[in-house]
């Protein structure tokens, strides 16, 4: 008898230590609900993507006209996320599953190669690759994801999607060594994303919200000239600079959120 009560007594705590379990692997994502509702519901993020790529055209016009006998060809280079494909929906299911991001759903996301196209890119792309003008895929998503992406932005009608013209992250994060490399080949007139990084070393190497700032100011006249930034609430290294160096727990970074606020 005092057997099986031992025994019972082993699978009650059995079963409330996998309920905590349970509860503790549960995200708390909900402070990125508003951001993806912007990003989804509203007016003035399509305006601003068509605003973007609108001002792209007339900077690319400007340099054809202004440099019509440059020899080298001219390229643009785009990031991928958040700036042509839109990954919201991952980000929502996220949210809805109460999920952290992780490796695993992230691939499964992209080889679904299911994101939609942000409004005007795959007109300005196409615009651009009809002016003679090669086009560069830049992104941080890793060789695993690379069928998918190179799928989901054929299937949207994007130009030139090639291996030699979607680079991935084949090593570290940086950048910079795939934009040197197009730099070696091309003259690059634009570059576009969401994310300070997809620009320039500097911004990469700025990891505080003041370097971060600072790095803006210094290349403020770069901006809306040569580099073109789209909006993204979601997710970013603006976000890391927030929270800083180290792991913290959901708690952790939600204290970080409020205590970062400035108030009057």
């Amino acid at each position: 008898m005092r057997s099986l009560i031992r025994q019972s007594s082993l699978v009650v705590a059995f079963v409330a230590v996998c309920a905590v379990a349970a509860i503790a692997q549960k995200a708390d994502n909900e402070y990125q609900v508003g951001a993806i509702l912007w990003t989804q519901t509203s007016g003035e993020k399509a305006a601003l993507a068509y605003q973007a790529f609108s001002l792209a055209r007339l900077r690319l016009d400007q340099d054809i006209r202004i440099n019509r006998n440059r020899r080298t060809r001219r390229a643009v280079i785009v990031d991928v996320d958040e700036t042509v494909l839109d990954n919201s929906f991952y980000q929502a299911q996220l949210v809805k599953e109460r999920k952290a991001f992780e490796a695993k759903t992230w691939i499964d996301w992209c080889n679904r190669a299911q994101a939609k196209a942000l409004p005007g890119a795959v007109e300005f792309l196409r615009y651009a690759n009809s002016r003679g003008v090669r086009v560069f895929y830049i992104t941080n998503r890793r060789t695993t994801e690379k069928d998918g992406t190179a799928r989901n932005l054929r299937a949207l009608g994007f130009p030139d999607v090639s291996d030699e013209t979607l680079l991935v992250r084949t090593d570290g994060s940086s950048k910079e060594p795939r934009r040197q490399s197009v730099a070696a080949k091309y003259r690059i007139v634009l570059l576009m994303g969401d994310n300070l990084n997809d620009f320039a070393e500097v911004f990469e190497k700025s990891q505080t919200i003041d370097s971060r700032l600072s790095a803006a100011e210094q290349y403020k006249n770069q901006f809306g000239s040569r580099f073109i930034v789209l909006p993204n609430p979601m997710y970013g290294a603006w976000e890391d600079a927030v929270y800083g160096e180290g792991r913290l727990t959901d708690e952790q970074k939600s204290e970080k959120r409020k205590a970062t606020l400035r108030g009057y």
